[in-house]
């Protein structure tokens, strides 16, 4: 990795949105099922936003320029990195910010695992 990728990854980690601090705080500490997750992470010639080496899963957090400005540079970043062998999951900062535990949840199914029990939701169980 060259020093030009760290630089870029410690600064993105200064410079978080309100989405990716929020995950963040979800993702850390191994607190899903004990999977790490780093943040900012050079893969290849990008600075992921989150990143689980165990299981080859890049999780990415977009903004509203993402979906006007930057749809292609996207989309030839994910091929990029499906190519070298990860998974790549998308969600808007709006979603992350509005709707975390279904954020939560695809995270864990895309990582093999049943969803954590979301606080006063039955999960099919009949009352």
């Amino acid at each position: 990795m060259n020093e030009n990728m760290t630089g870029r990854a410690r600064l993105l980690r200064q410079r978080q949105t309100d989405a990716e601090a929020k995950l963040w705080s979800r993702l850390r500490n191994k607190q899903l099922n004990g999977w790490k997750f780093r943040r900012q992470v050079p893969r290849g010639r990008y600075v992921v936003d989150f990143f689980c080496a165990e299981a080859a899963l890049v999780v990415e957090a977009d903004g509203f320029q993402h979906f006007e400005e930057r749809a292609e540079h996207d989309q030839k970043r994910t091929c990029y990195l499906e190519e070298q062998g990860y998974r790549v999951l998308r969600f808007w900062n709006r979603d992350i910010l509005t709707n975390m535990e279904g954020t939560v949840c695809a995270i864990y199914e895309a990582l093999g695992e049943k969803p954590a029990p979301i606080p006063g939701i039955s999960r099919g169980r009949k009352q």
